[in-house]
């Protein structure tokens, strides 16, 4: 059950909504936008209607203000409009879509679920990579999870990237991140094209989720092509050389390999999984495993635990 906000001080259109959106999207009524601010935040509803009348100014400039906060930015906003009120200027205005107060009982409902939908389908992405972030990682696992589906999710993570960035500069680390998160996407496409999934965690974390029966495969392939590029990055003396003299978290200088990739995988072929965070910890230990290992790998957990 979708939750919506309506703003309106029209008892009609209050009743009119909670009808239409019966069964569908429980309807949390408040008579101004400011009143239902305090539940916007702490619930994040899938909806706000915003019943918008003449001289409503206030209530625009604090939709707006609402929709500029990172974390509100993809919440839909469906207008009522008034046919009196003039013309409104699209680009001053946050929201996604609009019925004419004569349509509502005709198109609310439909205005109302599209919107959500098309919220549903907007994925954040990394500004780095543009892959998909947390949210749209969890929503994946979850979906997946609810639906009965066999995957598995692997989780790759970089190892002696901190001072490879810290003695090349950040640019030159971004590009190794890019190229990451490139070769992970190009591999697990090539795998599966339909019903694959690649995201971006942040730093130099990435996951991807597929076919069970598909994804040591993959891991291994990911591996290898890892290690036939990464050398690439590096200068000629510290290529050859196999590394660099960088200094480690005790302040003390020290020799790190070329940088490596260790991925972890785990699948609900073997593990009976209720909710994605018991997906996430699963995976995380098995990358913890596999990070101890020397070089890149993947390790895949073989454990049982119905």
């Amino acid at each position: 059950m979708k939750t919506g906000v309506l703003i309106s001080r029209d008892t009609a259109l209050i009743a009119i909504a909670e009808k239409l959106l019966e069964g569908s999207c429980r309807i949390i009524s408040f008579s101004n936008i400011g009143s239902g601010l305090d539940y916007i935040y702490s619930l994040i509803p899938d909806i706000l209607i915003l019943d918008l009348i003449v001289n409503d100014a206030g209530a625009v400039t604090i939709l707006n203000t609402l929709k500029n906060d990172p974390i509100f930015t993809h919440l839909p906003v469906l207008a009522v409009i008034d046919e009196s009120i003039p013309p409104l200027r699209w680009d001053s205005v946050f929201i996604e879509d609009y019925v004419w107060r004569s349509q509502v009982d005709k198109d609310l409902s439909a205005r109302a679920k599209l919107c959500i939908l098309r919220a549903e389908r907007v994925v954040e992405v990394n500004p780095l990579t543009r892959l998909p972030g947390n949210t749209s990682i969890n929503r994946t696992i979850q979906q997946l999870i609810d639906k009965g589906v066999v995957f598995a999710v692997g989780y790759g993570d970089l190892d002696n990237f901190k001072p490879f960035n810290d003695h090349y500069g950040f640019t030159r680390g971004d590009e190794v991140i890019k190229m990451t998160g490139r070769l992970i996407l190009n591999i697990v496409k090539n795998r599966q094209p339909a019903g694959s999934f690649v995201g971006h965690i942040g730093g130099d974390d990435f996951i991807f989720v597929m076919d069970a029966d598909l994804i040591d495969a993959t891991a291994s392939e990911i591996v290898a092509a890892f290690d036939g590029i990464i050398s690439t990055f590096y200068d000629g003396a510290e290529k050859d050389a196999g590394g660099i003299v960088g200094i480690d978290r005790q302040g003390n200088p020290r020799s790190f390999p070329l940088i490596s990739l260790s991925i972890g995988i785990t699948s609900n072929r073997n593990h009976q999984f209720s909710h994605f965070g018991e997906v996430t910890e699963a995976v995380s230990e098995m990358k913890q495993y596999a990070k101890r290992t020397k070089g890149s790998c993947y390790r895949s957990d073989k454990r049982h635990n119905p």
